[in-house]
């Protein structure tokens, strides 16, 4: 009788010969069906390059043992070298590296490039100093195949690009290629980010370099510079192997722990001094005259038994990899039929945004690159206010997954999943929280499991639906945990609910931002809303014995709904039917004292509650209870009279967060007036629940347009909107403010079931 035996790998250290592949548990859910073949042995590698099986039939097991051992050994090797390739992340992970890249090899292990510019005047540009310098963003393809970033070199606001960066992956292989057409300096820096203990180590290239760059005054011999065949080499260890040959390419080299990586150059740079050489930063230099075009090339290799020589032979078609590459994914990226500009500013934006958490090596997208907060000195360290490693925003986190879902299924669960492992051990996930440092006394508006119900119905993935359930769960469950023998964030009405902030668990002086130092308990709940100046939140006082806005809040009580409804679809699909019973029954008792006490039908709105009555102020989330289903259809039509009014919230330019007639108006600071895309996209979703479709489509292409319109004026990804212009404010580049063109996306078609 024959036997099926099965060799499958599940990583590089377990191996398991199995006589029946149906004793292995999961098997088909994990790897799917494994085609039956004859007596001769095949192999396939799944599309992630996660494994690789062999299936082959005897009627004597034994005697194929021989086989099954060369078997064995072979996978073994072969997937040592895929999992170091396809673990290797490659892309400008750090947050103040606008232009470079980092090659992460697993947690803590990599090394970085970064690109620098010098006027000649002497004014230096590097790391920060690019973020004005910004003039496109894009493309980018998700799978790292293509990616270009542009760059104004001069001091005047960016209008066009002197600089261009672009890189290009190949599995193990990375080609740079820098254009500059400005005079100045270009430089190519070699670096550790993080402070990581991988470093390059350089070797000399042609002979004379360092005379070369002695003559250019660019102080050969400093900081560890080396003459003759070995210049450029910087102290932090001998240099690898033998003295390069003059005319051999320069080499960078750096061992890691997961593999080893080799940078070479094309022809054209020479040694120059790094900025920090005491880091153990390595450097290459290019000089450009007026009128004239620089060009630096290089490729960086990882994996195999010679990275070096695979390194030196592509170098020579760097040019033709990257333009290749370009017209590629010109060819290839996702559109949208007649709007193409709609999937690429959510792709390029948000591609440029990812960042690494380098302690885990987990992929992450934070509120924008510029939105990482200091670290908190250590005990008896002076207080040198240094970014932290990272930095996650809570309701920034789950609305940047949603966009990712358009680019890449995988970076849209691992964002999500970055933002519900950024939970405290009670469940909160915070306003914000960094490697250091954190909000563990607030919240944000719980819009996670909204966001993994959709990105789940884009991207089906049980597995991660469920990593992402418990966190949700429990974050759910700590709005209404006991506190002083009342749920946490109780409104005035039994049932509702009010922003606050547990003031026991403010951290100490010293452990969180500048800006936050001593700040109120009003503002720290007004920071926990996401609206952090609202003008509505003026009416209402802070309780300093309940640690809440004295008031009900209608837009955290419609987002406590919708958090309740989502979460028990998530439940049904996982089949946890208790607590899907459970969240449906709050979610009525809930929805039943909003229509009781919050709707006012004189307003024809949902009202926050005061202790003396009705709030008379309204803003854009006083139509959240939309997207909850908390309306009947008669009071959504109500509600829909207050957003048709243009004095009130229609015109050119929408969605204000304030009416047009309030005093605050004027303002337009922050979320005095201005367009949030995140409201924007909320209510939305809340008009096309009730099929209001003609005023969602004008909310959606209003956004759209303006958000493209500002995008190919400046090149920016601006953070809000003024609401008399629609020009871009506050930050320049901000992660969510791709929502706009989502919800115009959503309206060709691609809007996933409700």
């Amino acid at each position: 009788m024959e036997t099926l035996c099965l060799l499958y790998l599940t990583d590089t250290s377990h191996v398991q010969y199995v006589q029946n592949a149906a004793s292995i548990p999961g098997h088909r859910r994990k790897h799917g069906p494994v085609e039956e073949v004859g007596n001769e042995d095949r192999s396939g590698v799944d599309s992630a390059g996660k494994f690789r099986v062999h299936l082959f039939r005897s009627g004597d097991a034994a005697a194929y043992e021989p086989l099954v051992n060369t078997v064995i050994s072979t996978l073994h090797n072969v997937m040592q070298t895929l999992q170091s390739v396809s673990m290797m992340h490659v892309g400008a992970l750090e947050a103040r590296r606008w232009a470079g890249l980092v090659f992460a090899a697993g947690p803590d292990d990599g090394v970085g490039l970064r690109i620098a510019f010098v006027t000649p005047d002497g004014a230096r540009r590097d790391l920060d100093d690019w973020y004005r310098m910004v003039s496109r963003v894009g493309p980018h393809a998700a799978d790292g195949s293509y990616a270009r970033m542009e760059f104004e070199c001069r001091e005047a606001p960016p209008a066009a690009s002197t600089l261009v960066l672009e890189w290009s992956r190949r599995e193990d292989a990375v080609a740079l290629r820098v254009t500059v057409k400005a005079p100045g300096r270009l430089e190519v820096i070699g670096d550790a980010p993080w402070g990581w203990e991988g470093r390059w180590e350089a070797e000399g290239g042609a002979a004379g370099a360092a005379d070369a760059a002695e003559d250019r005054g660019w102080a050969a011999g400093e900081g560890g510079g080396g003459t003759g065949a070995t210049a450029g080499h910087t102290g932090t260890g001998p240099a690898h192997g033998a003295a390069t040959a003059a005319g051999d390419p320069p080499v960078w080299r750096a061992r890691l722990n997961a593999a080893e990586i080799v940078a070479v150059f094309a022809d054209g740079t020479e040694w120059c001094r790094a900025p920090d050489p005491g880091r153990g930063e390595v450097a290459r230099g290019l000089e450009v005259a007026d009128g004239e075009a620089g060009r630096v090339a290089m490729v960086a290799v990882w994996g195999g038994a010679d990275p070096a020589t695979r390194a030196a032979g592509l170098v020579g078609e760097v040019d033709r990899w990257v333009d290749h590459a370009r017209a590629e994914w010109r060819r290839r990226r996702p559109r949208a039929a007649a709007h193409p500009g709609l999937v690429e500013s959510i792709a390029d934006n948000l591609m440029w945004m990812v960042l690494l958490q380098p302690e885990t090596g987990r992929l992450y997208t934070p509120a924008g690159r510029r939105w990482i907060f200091p670290r908190p000195p250590a005990p008896g360290a002076a207080d040198s206010r240094e970014p932290d490693d990272w930095t996650i925003f809570g309701w920034d986190t789950f609305f940047n997954a949603l966009l990712f879902a358009q680019a890449s299924g995988e970076l849209a669960w691992s964002t999500l999943l970055a933002g519900t492992e950024s939970r405290y051990p009670n469940g909160n996930v915070p306003n914000w929280r960094s490697r250091r440092g954190g909000t563990p006394d607030r919240s944000q508006p719980p819009v996670g499991s909204f966001a993994a119900l959709r990105l789940y119905r884009i991207h089906p993935d049980l597995e991660s639906l469920s990593a992402a359930y418990a966190g949700l769960l429990a974050w759910s469950d700590w709005w209404v945990a006991d506190k002083g023998g009342r749920p946490r964030r109780a409104g005035l009405t039994p049932g509702l609910l009010a922003w606050g902030s547990d003031t026991d668990l403010v951290p100490g002086p010293g452990r969180v931002p500048p800006w936050e130092e001593g700040a109120s308990g009003h503002q720290r709940a007004a920071w926990e809303s996401g609206q952090d100046d609202l003008p509505l939140w003026e009416e209402a006082e802070w309780d300093p014995g309940r640690e809440v806005l004295a008031m009900s809040a209608v837009d955290l009580c419609s987002y406590r709904a919708l958090d309740l409804e989502c979460l028990a679809r998530i439940a049904r699909i996982l089949g946890d039917e208790p607590t899907a019973h459970r969240l449906e029954a709050d979610y009525g008792r809930l929805a039943a004292t909003m229509n009781r006490v919050l709707w006012s039908e004189r307003a024809g709105l949902y009202l926050d509650e005061l202790p003396g009555g009705h709030s008379t102020r309204i803003a854009a989330s006083n139509f959240l209870p939309l997207i909850a289903g908390i309306p009947s259809r008669r009071r959504a039509r109500r509600m829909i009279e207050t957003l048709r009014d243009p004095a009130r919230f229609r015109g050119e330019w929408v969605l204000p967060t304030i009416p047009r007639n309030d005093p605050a108006f004027a303002d337009q600071q922050y979320w005095r007036g201005s367009i949030w895309p995140p409201m924007n996209y909320l209510v939305l979703q809340g008009l096309r629940r009730y099929g209001f479709n003609e005023l969602a489509a004008e909310l959606a292409w209003k956004g759209a347009k303006m958000f493209l319109r500002d995008r190919a004026r400046t090149g920016m990804c601006r953070e809000n909107f003024d609401s008399r212009t629609g020009e871009g404010c506050g930050q320049r580049f901000q992660s969510w403010t791709p929502l706009l063109a989502l919800g115009a996306l959503e309206e060709l078609g691609d809007q996933p079931p409700g």
